[in-house]
């Protein structure tokens, strides 16, 4: 058996988000590989599919409607993984939503519901599933970031605002994890063709032209994302950044900060911009 397929052989995996998606593809390629893979959406209909479809490939699955906002919901989540199969390998904390909007026309309630799901999903599934890895003595966490974690992203200041939280919060975790058993490591994607282009709000722009832009800029696969998502897991990789945009993008804001803000005003907003109404 490769070696890239025994990292996640019999291995209990949870996936957040797994019905569209990056999520989904996570899920389909951890069921290739061996694991048993709990696919925990929102979306209960789109993750018991998902589910389905692993088990038609010859995988193990189970789906959860689960909402990452509710701590109750995923703490009952994790508790019951561990209770069913005695442990929890992988926790993939993958939900994500976004609001593209400039932030003089963004709401209060736009940031309540970005930071609910990114954040603050993020947390609740640290918070069940960190101590139970403490206590089996093994296990990672993985976080679901964004490029939008390491660089400025105009028009998704509230989204940047919760990535770079997310980013920040991993990497700190990681140190202190890294001396009791437990591997964390988070994920940064560039430009991704997933469903959150289609059903991302905006806010006084035209979405059609927004989307035109973006599938300009020859999106990643997700199937190709979640290839690269495993590797950098398997390999332990602090911050896992996929795409070429999500290399350029990290590699500039390193270089020079204000490179960074320079391109990202001048390629992307002002072409945004154009597109208000």
């Amino acid at each position: 058996m490769p070696a890239h397929m025994r990292a996640f052989r019999e291995a209990v995996a949870v996936v957040t988000g797994g019905a569209s998606g990056i999520g989904q593809a996570l899920c389909k390629e951890l069921g290739q590989r061996g694991a048993t893979v709990v696919v925990a959406d929102r979306n209960g209909s789109g993750a018991a599919e998902v589910a389905a479809a692993i088990a038609a490939a010859g995988g193990q699955a189970q789906a959860h409607a689960v909402d990452v906002t509710s701590w109750e919901a995923v703490e009952a989540l994790v508790a019951g993984v561990v209770e069913q199969h005695g442990r929890l390998d992988y926790l993939f904390n993958n939900a994500g939503i976004g609001v593209l909007a400039e932030e003089r026309d963004a709401t209060l309630a736009d940031w309540h519901k970005v930071l609910a799901v990114n954040l603050w999903g993020v947390i609740h599934g640290v918070r069940a599933a960190y101590p139970r890895m403490l206590r089996q003595g093994f296990g990672h966490i993985i976080n679901t970031a964004s490029l939008a974690g390491l660089t400025p992203a105009p028009m998704e200041v509230s989204y940047t605002a919760s990535k770079h939280a997310v980013v920040g919060l991993s990497c700190a975790l990681r140190v202190e994890a890294a001396d009791l058993g437990v591997r964390v490591s988070v994920v940064c994607p560039g430009l991704i063709d997933t469903p959150i282009l289609h059903t991302t709000e905006m806010r006084a722009v035209d979405g059609e032209g927004v989307r035109a832009l973006i599938a300009s800029g020859k999106p990643m696969a997700p199937a190709a994302c979640a290839g690269v998502i495993l590797r950098g897991v398997e390999k332990n990789k602090a911050i896992i950044v996929v795409g070429p945009l999500g290399r350029f993008g990290w590699w500039l804001t390193r270089l020079s900060p204000g490179l960074a803000m320079w391109f990202w005003r001048t390629q992307f907003l002002r072409r945004l911009r154009a597109l208000r109404h």
